[in-house]
């Protein structure tokens, strides 16, 4: 037998409206199965949700008090309530709620109705689909699915230039153009599905830059050490440069040495400088006699900016 719904909710067959609504929502903040974990708590949960559906629909209500239906909704003795009012005692039918005809059905929405108002106050739910209180259906919000996290190593004239770069699992990310050490890449839609037709979570790239034995980087300032022979230290000239973003010319000043700087406007990353600083590296032979070896043109096919980059 179904228990007295005015006991589950805990109030007078007097209670008004309010004190009805106010009895449930103290229950089912008390009761849900979402705050208290308690097995049991389930159970509690549904008989007062299913007292509350009875109680706060006027016309089920009524016919409860008058005994017509039991505390399920189900139809007592078709007799009960007599036959007052010129009113046919077969005239709402048999088979409890579900056979009551429209008038039943009206009724048993009004109750989910204020029980979905309620869940949607205290628990932040979209209630769809409750029969008597009893079947719930939770929707849940549609959320982005988790990111999913990659690292990538790049040689350093690749940070400089940039491109393309094929990760493990398949994924290709693209590279800017002076992407920075330890700089995140996001991949907009690669990673986890998301949840309830949420949209997929993201690829995460986190860039690791290979050190150059040549260039070094300051924010967007390149510094270069730059190999040039003893001729060129000596009598000067143009020599050409390879840099990452392709060649340029670079006008040695004659008797140049070993630590001289130079600055080349523009030529770092996105509109930084090249700080430029020579370096004399000795051919062999060198030693002897290095004014007529410079003068005389010897070793001109010495490169030493040959393994430059």
């Amino acid at each position: 037998m179904a228990k007295d719904p005015y006991k589950l909710l805990g109030v007078a067959r007097s209670a008004s409206e309010a004190e009805i609504r106010k009895a449930y929502r103290g229950l089912a903040k008390k009761y849900h199965p979402d705050v208290n974990k308690d097995p049991k708590s389930q159970e509690r949960f549904k008989e007062i949700s299913a007292a509350y559906s009875l109680l706060s629909d006027k016309d089920m209500k009524k016919r409860y008090d008058s005994g017509q239906v039991d505390s399920s909704g189900q139809q007592q003795n078709p007799f009960a309530g007599g036959f007052g009012g010129g009113r046919s005692p077969f005239g709402t039918g048999f088979g409890g709620m579900g056979g009551m005809g429209g008038q039943g059905r009206r009724a048993s929405m009004g109750g989910q109705d204020d029980m979905a108002e309620l869940f949607s106050s205290l628990f932040g739910m979209n209630m769809g689909g409750m029969q008597g209180g009893m079947n719930q259906q939770r929707r849940r919000p549609a959320q982005k699915g988790a990111d999913i996290r990659y690292k990538a190593t790049l040689p350093f004239v690749d940070a400089i230039t940039g491109g393309t770069k094929k990760l493990t699992g398949g994924l290709t990310v693209k590279i800017p153009k002076g992407v920075e050490d330890g700089q995140v890449l996001r991949v907009i839609g690669k990673g986890k599905p998301g949840v309830n037709g949420g949209p997929k979570g993201d690829a995460k790239v986190e860039i690791s830059i290979k050190p150059h034995k040549n260039i070094t980087r300051e924010g967007k300032k390149l510094r270069l050490t730059l190999p040039i022979s003893l001729k060129e230290a000596v009598l000067g000239g143009k020599v050409s440069v390879p840099l990452p973003g392709g060649e340029v010319e670079l006008k040695i000043p004659a008797g140049a040495n070993s630590g001289n700087k130079m600055r080349l406007k523009g030529k770092g990353i996105a509109g930084g400088d090249l700080i430029v600083t020579l370096q004399v590296i000795l051919a062999d032979g060198d030693a002897a006699t290095l004014t007529e070896w410079a003068e005389s043109g010897e070793n001109v096919d010495f490169d030493p900016r040959k393994d430059l980059i």
